[in-house]
């Protein structure tokens, strides 16, 4: 290690005695940490790949299978079901059990087995089968992302943390789009070698799929080896979330805090659940082929990789977050009443839905920064992703039977309840925030300055 070191930092030469410049491979070099956050924007790409699997081969998993949209929905509830209480431990399992090298790569192998579960289930035609391998896939996605974070706080500070973080959100939605255009293009060349289309063709499929969990799992071993290595060399600690999680922290949350999370669950409750079921209503109502609905459908995943970093910087630069919330909600409502009660060319409503969906990420996460103290962040952030989590399960199997029993425009009736609710969390929040002067829609020249003058009394 010693050699190593001396290799790494240099040794004193030349004539006048100083030290060469380390080479690439030293953990300070930008080339070294340009390969360190490839790594770690590939270190979730594997898990949202296949998150959105069910959605891509909706038609051939209904039909292989022979279930019900109820029951085809029940693939997101059990995704989401465990991460009602892993949500609150992903963080202190990472900080007090594993550290975040043993825990990235124990949550990426169950991410590979919840996959490979999921795949033989379709491989061995039985449907609960699949919906273990879900529920295993639940337990690795959701921790691989805390993880992901905090290795990203580790290698990167200051303002490059906010572009490392919208990078790593383009690589997931990248990972998304990916599967929704090309899943089905794979089933039907795994159908051709076959010579017909059954459960062992879907399985076979999903097979395929979970290489890209496989890949993921090897960026994690990588990463592993190089932060050790770092650690090492630079002195540094290992990365922690940071996260204290505290249930009694729930008794003093307040109102405007309520309202965040209720605008969370009944925003993403008409995204991602529309999303799942999306596929096969653009084939039903607008007799799109089912490579021009997978395109469609993947049309807020492809939006959102490229605007979040530009709309993170925005709302960062302006400031207003209960503005930019008001307008995401309001577009996202106007593209679900077009869906729903008119026959426009659906590239239209989906790509506002997409341009929303990527500012309301931006706007709201941060929110919840400013009404809670330090010390209590990392339990409203769990709670908001449980809220979240519980809110997704129960939304999607109550969608799969609003499908199974009332048909499209019933569904897109209820999702466009669900965004009205947002929309009255969002109007209450602002007056509640306007009526205990709160600094939830200060602009951000104005919440700059108040900082510097406590910064400044703090001082003196």
């Amino acid at each position: 290690m010693a050699d190593e070191e001396r290799a790494l930092l240099g040794s004193e030469g030349g004539s006048g005695g100083a030290a060469r410049r380390p080479p690439a491979c030293h953990p300070r070099r930008l080339a070294h940490r340009l390969l360190v956050l490839a790594l770690m924007c590939f270190l979730g790409f594997g898990s949202y790949f296949c998150y959105d699997n069910p959605a891509a081969l909706q038609t051939q998993v209904q039909a292989d299978m022979k279930v019900n949209t109820a029951q085809f929905m029940a693939l997101y509830a059990w995704y989401s079901w465990p991460n009602v209480v892993l949500c609150f431990f992903g963080g202190f399992l990472i900080d007090r059990v594993f550290g975040i090298r043993l825990g990235t790569i124990i949550f990426s192998i169950f991410v590979c087995v919840g996959q490979v579960i999921f795949a033989l289930g379709a491989l061995l035609n039985a449907f609960w089968l699949m919906e273990a391998g879900r529920l295993v896939f639940g337990i690795g996605g959701e921790s691989l992302a805390v993880a992901q974070n905090t290795y990203a706080v580790s290698w990167f500070k200051g303002k490059e943390l906010n572009l490392v973080f919208g990078l790593q959100l383009s690589m997931a939605r990248i990972g998304s789009t990916v599967n929704m255009n090309i899943m089905g293009w794979i089933y039907s060349r795994v159908q051709h070698l076959l010579g017909h289309s059954g459960h062992s063709t879907l399985g076979l499929t999903l097979m395929i799929g979970g290489i890209t969990c496989l890949f993921s799992l090897g960026c994690a071993l990588i990463l592993a080896y190089l932060d050790k290595r770092a650690e090492k060399l630079l002195c540094k600690e290992q990365g922690k979330t940071g996260e204290v999680i505290k249930l009694t922290d729930v008794k003093d949350f307040s109102l405007s805090l309520w309202l965040i999370f209720l605008i969370c669950v009944c925003y993403y409750g008409a995204v991602f659940p529309f999303i799942g079921l999306g596929k096969v209503f653009f084939i039903e109502k607008f007799q799109f082929s089912s490579q021009e609905a997978s395109a469609i459908d993947s049309i807020v995943y492809i939006i959102s990789a490229p605007m979040s970093p530009v709309f993170g910087l925005l709302v960062d630069k302006i400031g207003k977050n209960i503005i930019w919330v008001l307008c995401a909600v309001i577009t996202t409502l106007a593209s679900h009443i077009m869906l729903a009660f008119t026959f426009w060319n659906p590239w239209i409503a989906m790509s506002l839905l997409g341009v929303a969906y990527s500012l309301l990420a931006c706007a709201l996460w941060p929110m919840v920064a400013f009404v809670v103290p330090e010390h209590q962040l990392g339990t409203a952030y769990g709670f908001m992703q449980s809220i979240q989590n519980l809110g997704l399960a129960i939304i999607s199997i109550a969608a799969g039977m609003i499908l199974d029993t009332r048909g499209y425009l019933f569904l897109e009736v209820f999702f466009s309840a669900c965004v009205c609710l947002s929309l009255i969390a969002v109007v209450m929040l602002y007056f509640v925030n306007h009526l205990t002067g709160g600094d939830l829609n200060w602009s951000a020249r104005k919440r700059e300055k108040l900082q510097k003058v406590a910064a400044t009394e703090k001082e003196s």
